[in-house]
């Protein structure tokens, strides 16, 4: 049968509605719609007979195709036929929603530059390693490693090189040097159109490090394992780990192709004991900056520990010059502690908003104390009410995970959330991949969480499915890989 894309000869049927828009279509994509003021209108006197502008010249980006004849960017009749079956398959209009898409598909103009989302870049060299203090980025994973059996420190330290030189290469924004330690030999290919659209790679060690390398005396008093707690359902085999590397980007694809470069590196000398995938809010879809929201709709880390504060250092990272010069390879390093927190989201959004507010203590549309102010005023934990009562209750998550009321201890939360499928009762398997940092867990995440434990509204709304303690060395100097002072010292 003789498709409708390959006629020539088609004219316009009043009766035909996808005819009709698709005339109406490559009008409007030919500029010849009738507009007057386009140049190229044949019914407007100043066109000129060539039918094109300089302006409108295709270019060899445009997916290859040549202009028709007599004007500069008309569309074939098929390609036309192609691009209205698409938008007709999306519901497009052509209209003050539906006309930029189609613009988008159609026009033959060079492609821009990279956004400011794209050319982002992270240097890979410095103090502390990148993704701590980074901002949240769009796209994340998780990776934990234990070594294969036989591998010790020299293998280990040959990882930490490889892994080093590769997570140096794709934060620049290049591809893998090749030679992969898996035998491929060549880079995957799956970033090879975008920026470095704000790559961090991020690692870690697990207690058991210490011990598959010989290194047990250099292994910090940090890493002694986290105490039980009451909300605790943790599943052994998605918990800790001898490595551990955490991927961060604004673009999905940038993000796995990491995944995937740190996978291939690790070859025969560490195998994956857990992975896990999350994601933030994009760059840009709100108009303006704003505290990221979790999945439970809640505005989340409005009170983080800032840089700009004067003791931001000292809770977060590692001071260099201990008196313990065992464990020097950790200065400007840091503790995270990683826990897999699945909300249950079907009784939570039972309640309604008020009460969710309530177990909170901040206003949902806006992160606002109950107490009053705006999302960055400090809370009135003594405030109350007409009635007498406190506005934000005793056992609101606000007020007990607060430094005042953990004797200044205070971590940087820096999560992603996570949604791993629906249930067969229809209950989703979503959360919280909730990672702190701090220079000293036992001043950071185990106070705070040992008050949460005891009281925390929030609590049953909540289960802790798999945790993890990594100590995370300071960053790599030019020259060096991470983990170079420990392991080559």
């Amino acid at each position: 049968m003789e498709r409708l894309g390959d006629r020539a000869d088609v004219g316009h049927r009043p009766d035909d509605g996808r005819q009709e828009r698709e005339d109406r279509l490559s009008r409007i994509v030919n500029g010849n719609a009738s507009n007057p003021s386009n140049p190229s209108n044949p019914s407007n006197p100043s066109s000129s007979s060539t039918g094109s502008r300089a302006g409108n010249k295709r270019t060899s980006n445009d997916a290859g195709t040549s202009p028709g004849p007599g004007t500069a960017g008309a569309l074939s009749r098929r390609r036309l036929l192609g691009t209205a079956g698409v938008a007709g398959a999306t519901g497009l209009v052509l209209g003050a929603a539906g006309g930029a898409a189609g613009y988008a598909a159609t026009r033959n103009e060079a492609p821009t530059a990279l956004t400011s989302v794209g050319s982002s870049k992270v240097m890979f060299h410095g103090k502390h390693q990148p993704g701590i203090t980074t901002p949240l980025q769009a796209s994340g994973h998780l990776i934990a490693f234990d070594l294969a059996p036989g591998a010790g420190r020299k293998e280990a330290a040959a990882l930490m090189r490889r892994w080093s030189t590769a997570a140096q290469r794709l934060m620049a924004g290049e591809p893998t040097a090749g030679g992969a330690a898996d035998g491929t030999g060549h880079d995957t290919g799956i970033a090879l159109d975008a920026g470095p659209s704000s790559l961090t790679v991020t690692f870690g060690f697990g207690a058991t490090f210490f011990e598959r390398t010989g290194l047990v005396g250099r292994r910090p008093p940090g890493l002694d394992p986290l105490p039980p707690f009451s909300a605790d359902h943790l599943d052994s085999a998605r918990s800790n780990g001898d490595l551990w590397v955490q991927i961060g980007a604004d673009d999905a694809l940038v993000a796995f192709h990491a995944l995937r470069a740190v996978q291939k590196e690790a070859a025969s000398t560490a195998t994956v004991r857990w992975q896990m995938n999350g994601f933030n809010r994009t760059p840009g879809a709100t108009t303006k900056p704003m505290t990221a929201r979790n999945l439970m709709g809640q505005i989340d880390g409005t009170g983080n520990p800032k840089p700009a504060d004067n003791d931001f250092d000292r809770r977060v990272f590692v001071p260099s010059g201990a008196d313990d010069a065992t464990y020097a390879w950790l200065a400007g390093g840091s503790y995270a502690v990683v826990r897999r927190i699945r909300m249950l989201l079907d009784d939570w959004e039972k309640l309604p908003v008020v009460g969710q507010e309530q177990v909170i203590g901040r206003r949902k549309a806006d992160g606002a104390p109950l107490s009053g102010g705006t999302e960055t005023t400090d809370m009135d934990l003594d405030k109350a009410g007409p009635d007498g009562k406190l506005l934000i209750p005793d056992n609101a998550h606000a007020r007990i995970s607060s430094p005042e009321r953990n004797s200044g201890a205070a971590m940087l939360r820096r999560p992603f959330s996570y949604h791993d499928g629906i249930a067969t009762d229809g209950t989703p398997d979503a959360g919280l991949l909730f990672i702190c940092w701090q220079a000293d867990p036992l001043r950071g995440f185990v106070p705070v969480q040992r008050k949460l434990d005891r009281g925390d509204a929030l609590s049953p709304f909540l289960r802790h499915e798999a945790s993890g303690l990594f100590a995370v060395p300071g960053g790599a100097a030019a020259g060096e890989y991470v983990g170079q002072r420990l392991l080559e010292s």
